[in-house]
């Protein structure tokens, strides 16, 4: 399943003829997106960004902001540490917001490769819509998902996801239509058939 997955994603890259260009990796946790990307990045010359190093400080996390579709992500720090660079045409570093430790960690220097991907739920974001060439939504089963969360990042955090992230996540998705407005989908069948 992998390898059909990149080779449909490769093929619309020659298609789409651009460079850089600009893919987001958006859908549910626990669907895959890291891991595409992770794979992607051994096929082609490419840089990643993962969208996880850019989720709120704790200042940001007001009940406010957390009502917001959209809103648990830093979008501001996005845009001017990523989206104004890539669309100036050069390269970028930014710090990564650690959610363990809530300390910046060191910074990631970013190259203006033929192909840059931005992975994770909120890549898609509406702030965001005007720099991807191609929008990429992994999706994956209720069941299926929890039990990968659980097997990822343990019985405690399970609890977090279903009362918190997820529903974050889900009323992103719905509010912004997001799946339907990417331009490929991918669905986890199986635990066997790993993204």
């Amino acid at each position: 399943m992998m390898d059909e997955i990149i080779e449909k994603i490769e093929n619309e890259i020659q298609v789409l003829n651009r460079e850089p260009c600009i893919i987001a990796i958006d859908g549910r946790c626990a669907s895959g997106k890291t891991t595409l990307a992770k794979e992607l990045s051994k096929h082609l010359d490419c840089s990643v960004v993962h969208m996880d190093d850019f989720f709120l400080q704790p200042y940001q996390r007001t009940s406010k902001r957390l009502s917001e579709a959209g809103g648990n992500i830093d979008y501001e720090r996005f845009l001017i540490d990523v989206i104004h660079p890539i669309k100036k045409g050069t390269a970028f570093s930014y710090h990564p917001f650690d959610c363990h430790s809530f300390t910046f960690s060191d910074e990631i220097k970013v190259d203006l490769t033929g192909v840059i991907i931005i992975e994770g739920t909120y890549s898609c974001h509406p702030k965001f819509k005007d720099i991807y060439d191609l929008k990429i939504f992994l999706d994956i089963d209720c069941a299926q998902q929890l039990e990968r969360i659980e097997k990822r990042n343990g019985k405690q955090q399970l609890s977090a996801f279903k009362d918190k992230w997820i529903p974050l996540e889900e009323k992103y998705f719905e509010a912004f239509c997001i799946k339907e407005k990417c331009d490929m989908y991918f669905e986890l069948k199986s635990e066997k058939k790993h993204l």
